[in-house]
């Protein structure tokens, strides 16, 4: 008989113990590493310093590595480190991280609607950005689906899915949809009571950019000019949200004509965002542009000509020479070169702008509206009619099936068809077509005074 069994057993015992608990140790020990790390990656991205969140997002992923390939924990944290990537305009990588936590979601061995959701928010919005409208869409409806799943009707996660979905409907003309949406996100956040939040500024610009997008600026206006006050309140004057809402306010001032009122705001915003985002963020280019557009319709062309050039340089680095946004960059481009009577450089910057939509967006996008009834006007002050009346119906059909009948872009449309039309001796075709644009903007202008006096009710901007 074994004399010393007993104490063998006991000595394995107390080994056991001695290793459970040296391992409960290590185990603490890297969760509460990583729950810094997640906390400082998600305190600076909060703050703008998305360098900084990164850092902080990638060493939580590292540690989260730790737990098992497939811990919630893991999924969290690539989760935070693409969204911070994605406001750093860094799609690639945002892409990569996206699909590697939706794989280990469906994989897992418990359900992880919540992650797979967000997963699938993160991969939405960078092909949104990237104008990808066809791969985006689908995925933003599951993140919808998944979030009302597994979350409360007033969750915060469910309000950012509803988000980017409407980001993704109002970038296809989509408004209705959109503002249905956004809408909801709203309310969801008013009821959260987040009064000086910052995804509460963030509901009420989103609203307001649906608004802004169907020239409905009446209604775009106090959600604007509220998101600007609440970021300003809530995140500091430098922050790069708030350098968006200044874009906001700016782009609306433009519309509006009030040109001495919209280039403080444009470069402001234009100032925040190059020293918040670096000097090759689209967010910039965004901002250049429009602050060349003010330049230009204000006939100053030498001022316009390098923000333009510019603009162009930077959405070819990050989106690549035949993405949508070069085509809008060279389509801008080659209105000021119209105006500054360079007509060859505008014509073959028309071209390439109009060859590129086609082939990225297909023929029935909105944004391809504006570049045939750009193109058709450069051949309209070319004298090229017949060129001119082709572009100018294909831009017509594409907004009456897009946007619907009564738009105000349709009245657009109308209008520059009917001039080509006089032009060419047909009076009363293009009389019926001026009728028709007179009818939608008269319609149009009810609409409006009638919003503005139901805006702040409508939309939460009421004292």
């Amino acid at each position: 008989m074994n004399r010393g069994g007993k104490y063998d057993v006991l000595a394995t015992v107390a080994t056991t113990v001695l290793v459970c608990l040296a391992a409960t140790t290590t185990s603490c020990v890297s969760t509460t590493r990583w729950q810094e790390c997640a906390d400082a990656g998600e305190a600076a991205d909060r703050q703008g310093r998305y360098a900084d969140a990164e850092k902080s997002f990638s060493a939580a992923v590292k540690e989260a590595e730790k737990f098992g390939p497939q811990d919630a924990r893991l999924v969290a944290s690539l989760n935070d480190l693409a969204a911070v990537c994605i406001e750093q305009a860094k799609y690639a990588e945002a892409e990569a991280l996206s699909k590697r936590a939706l794989q280990i979601s469906k994989t897992g061995w418990w359900p992880n609607d919540d992650g797979m959701a967000k997963s699938l928010r993160n991969l939405g919005e960078v092909y949104t950005l990237q104008e990808n409208y066809g791969a985006a869409e689908p995925l933003c409806r599951r993140s919808v689906e998944l979030s009302e799943k597994a979350l409360t009707p007033n969750h915060e996660g469910l309000a950012a899915s509803l988000n980017t979905l409407a980001r993704l409907y109002s970038g296809e003309g989509r408004y209705a949809e959109a503002e249905t949406l956004c809408k909801r996100a709203l309310t969801i956040r008013q009821e959260a009571w987040r009064t000086n939040d910052a995804d509460l500024a963030a509901s009420l610009s989103n609203l307001g950019s649906v608004y802004y997008a169907q020239e409905n600026y009446a209604q775009a206006d106090p959600l604007y000019r509220r998101s600007l006050q609440m970021r300003e309140k809530a995140l500091g004057p430098e922050h790069p949200d708030v350098g968006s809402s200044l874009q906001d306010v700016g782009a609306l001032y433009y519309k509006q004509v009030k040109y001495a009122q919209a280039e403080p705001l444009l470069k402001r915003s234009l100032q925040i965002r190059e020293k918040a985002l670096g000097p090759n963020h689209p967010d910039v280019a965004t901002t250049l542009s429009e602050l060349a557009d003010l330049y230009d319709d204000q006939g100053k062309h030498a001022e316009a000509e390098p923000l333009f050039t510019r603009s162009l340089e930077i959405e070819e680095r990050v989106f690549g020479a035949s993405s949508p946004a070069v085509a809008t960059a060279l389509n801008n481009l080659a209105v000021l070169y119209t105006h500054q009577q360079r007509y060859a450089e505008a014509e073959l910057f028309y071209k390439r702008s109009l060859q590129i939509s086609e082939k990225k967006l297909g023929p029935n996008n909105i944004s391809m509206a504006s570049v045939l009834n750009n193109f058709a006007l450069f051949y309209e002050s070319e004298g090229q009619y017949q060129k001119a009346e082709a572009l100018y119906r294909r831009a017509l059909q594409i907004r009456e099936k897009v946007l619907g009948p009564n738009n105000p872009d349709v009245a657009t449309s109308l209008e520059d068809l009917s001039d080509v039309l006089r032009k060419t001796n047909r009076e009363a075709e293009a009389a019926k077509l001026e009728l028709r644009a007179s009818m939608i903007r008269a319609r149009a202008s009810v609409g409006a005074e009638t919003d503005k006096h139901t805006a702040d009710t409508d939309n939460g901007t009421g004292n």
